[in-house]
């Protein structure tokens, strides 16, 4: 049974018969590797009362998965592009299961960061392939719409499913399970993966693997994510804030002059300087940074103004994620295909910063009810407009070849996101704090605790001018649809006539990417 190509409307490769399975498969893989990435932050203080680290050494148990991750996110999408999608998934799988249970058995906190960035590191690896074996598996644009609605949700509510998983882990049985459960997540999932994953037969030549573009491109991220990781525990006037993020801005020039050279290069500059594509991975970067900074504020408001427990603090994103969920829903089966990214990446980016003016009216007699609840509703649906719209569009149209790094891309996009808005809105939100008590003397407790909600309001002001930039960035950036199909029929008729000039047929599963110029 063969379909058609979701561009081109041309012969496409044969339909996966068990493709929802697969995405069953895919899906846990993902929330494994984006729960991860906030579930330890609940566990963090009895993990420093069983091994005995200072507050200093603390932020490493986070920095150290930030940093592994976020710099070989490239190297990981493109290896899966070499080895076969199928083994380099189950290879990340095992990975960061071996991983998580060296984390959960750790007797020392050297022992315990080097398992975090192993996890890091597995967690690059399988994380892009995950999306790149979704982004080849599901051709049917109705039925990829869906899969990646799916996907969208979990990428958006996973860090809100992590603090509800680490509060009650925390709570109720120990840490160490906040880590011991990637096990059982990663056991079903190399199930499934040995099953239902497929690999499709390579065509064509087997490309070879880009060593300078590599150490240039994850020297520059590991730099980037460094850079503001160390601002957000020291001054941005520290040498190592300025000096990694400088690192990072020379180290990226290199890298994309060195990719224009490049016989095979790691990230091939088509990809992200398509319009369309472009516009995708900035929007998932401006989500990043606002999703990080409504766990991180309201996180600390709820916990320390409202005295919740980490249950009580995980129980309270529940609505949030159920309204992510179905904003998703709804966006790839019926808004997306009528309206486009055009309209629905700036709705959601509207409503996000809706949500962040919603919360800067916090205050320590305010109720979740009334004042914390329909902020996160509104944020919840704003999240699930954005990210299947924008994951979406920065996979379509990429060929099989360059599918791994092309989801690379939305990770690192992501992730980037969130180490900037982490770093920029707690500078932001502890100065504020800072400036409260000089000019409200004297310190009272009252005082403090009006700084710390006078600080979150800041932070979450900013965010909300993060979302409004996106709104109009992604008005102006996104094509229409009708631009969007005219250049789709445009590059077939190029395509079909080159192919009747050879005396040859068009293979065009999945169409190549149309460049904007």
């Amino acid at each position: 049974m063969t379909q058609t190509s979701p561009v081109t409307g041309a012969p496409s490769a044969v339909v996966a018969p068990r493709r929802w399975l697969t995405l069953t498969t895919v899906a846990l893989a993902q929330l494994m590797v984006v729960l991860d990435s906030t579930v330890v932050n609940i566990a963090l203080p009895s993990a420093q009362h069983d091994l005995g680290f200072t507050n200093g050494e603390r932020q490493w148990i986070v920095t150290a998965y930030s940093l592994a991750f976020g710099s070989l996110l490239l190297l990981g999408g493109r290896l899966s592009d070499l080895i076969g999608r199928k083994r380099t998934f189950i290879i990340g799988l095992i990975g960061f299961a071996l991983a998580s249970a060296l984390g959960g058995a750790a007797g020392s906190f050297g022992m315990l960061v080097f398992a975090r960035a192993l996890q890091g590191a597995f967690g690059a690896l399988l994380a892009p392939t995950a999306l790149a074996v979704l982004t080849t598996t599901f051709t049917i644009p109705k039925e990829r719409a869906r899969a990646f609605g799916v996907f969208g949700a979990i990428a958006g509510a996973g860090g809100a499913i992590g603090l509800l998983l680490g509060g009650v882990l925390t709570e109720n049985f120990n840490w160490r399970w906040n880590l011991y459960i990637n096990v059982f997540i990663a056991v079903i999932a190399v199930i499934g993966a040995v099953i239902f994953v497929t690999s499709p037969k390579r065509q064509g030549p087997r490309p070879k693997l880009d060593v300078p573009g590599t150490v240039l491109v994850s020297a520059a991220l590991f730099s980037l994510v460094y850079g503001f990781s160390n601002a957000e525990t020291e001054k941005w006037s520290s040498p190592l804030t300025w000096g990694f993020l400088s690192a990072a801005g020379i180290l990226l020039i290199a890298f994309v002059l060195w990719q224009r050279r490049a016989a095979h290069p790691l990230l091939p500059l088509h990809i992200i300087l398509d319009r369309n594509r472009g516009a995708a991975y900035a929007s998932v970067t401006i989500a990043g940074a606002g999703m990080f900074g409504i766990f991180l504020f309201v996180t600390y408001y709820l916990q320390t103004s409202l005295a919740y427990t980490p249950i009580q603090t995980g129980v309270s994103f529940l609505p949030m994620i159920g309204m992510l969920v179905l904003a998703a829903q709804l966006s790839t089966n019926i808004f997306v295909p009528r309206f486009g990214p055009k309209i629905m990446v700036p709705f959601g980016m509207v409503l996000g910063a809706a949500g962040m003016l919603y919360l800067t009216r916090l205050g320590l007699d305010s109720t979740y009810a009334r004042d914390v609840l329909p902020a996160l509703m509104v944020l919840g649906f704003g999240m699930g407009s954005i990210m299947p719209a924008s994951i979406q569009t920065a996979t379509l149209g990429v060929d099989r070849g360059h599918a791994g790094v092309a989801s690379a891309m939305v990770n690192t996009s992501q992730q980037v996101g969130g180490s900037i808005g982490t770093a920029l809105l707690n500078t932001l939100a502890a100065t504020a704090a800072v400036n409260y008590v000089a000019s409200h003397t004297p310190a009272t407790a009252r005082v403090a605790a009006e700084a710390a909600v006078h600080s979150y309001a800041t932070a979450y002001a900013w965010g909300a001018g993060f979302f409004a930039f996106g709104a109009v960035m992604a008005v102006l950036l996104f094509r229409t649809r009708s631009d969007t199909r005219a250049r789709a029929e445009a590059a077939t008729a190029r395509a079909d006539a080159e192919a009747a000039a050879e005396g040859t047929t068009v293979d065009s599963s999945p169409a190549e990417p149309v460049v904007a110029h």
